[in-house]
């Protein structure tokens, strides 16, 4: 009989924080119930704009943006909530797999036009956003400091 090549769990939690495993669990489903809640206030069907999905990678864009210049620049003493916050709520809220899937669909359902406007329209929105988190938090906190 082959050897099983995929180490046990045992091994393959060993170093892992439990405390920081609960709190990505924890924030992550935060995060996926507040998806959902955008899921229900903007329904979409293939071939159309996926409003749910553009607001949530800008709106967590943002957000990481200024979370990130926050637990690095204005108070590094707070990075331990970035596995609550960032990995946790905001890893649960935006969304990478239901882009790519709505970006099929669109294709799928003839309209790739709308497909590649959402493709280069939801990530262009979700960079700025990060970029302007960053650019507004800095010059709000960390240059106001000095």
């Amino acid at each position: 009989m082959p050897e099983n090549p995929r180490p046990p769990l045992r091994s393959m939690l060993r170093g892992v924080s439990v405390p920081a495993l609960l709190a990505v669990s924890a924030g992550g489903a935060i995060g996926a119930v507040a998806r959902y809640g955008l899921n229900v206030a903007f329904p979409f069907h293939p071939g159309e704009f996926d409003v749910a999905t553009f607001i949530a990678n800008t709106v967590g864009g943002l957000l990481i943006g200024i979370l990130m210049v926050t637990i690095t620049e204005v108070a590094p003493g707070l990075n331990r909530i970035r596995p609550f916050v960032g990995v946790g709520i905001l890893g649960g809220f935006t969304t990478f797999s239901a882009y790519i899937v709505d970006i099929g669909q669109a294709a799928n359902a003839g309209a790739t036009a709308l497909a590649v406007v959402f493709a280069f329209a939801t990530m262009a929105a979700a960079l700025f956003a990060a970029a302007f988190g960053m650019y507004a938090t800095r010059r709000l906190l960390v240059r106001g400091r000095s």
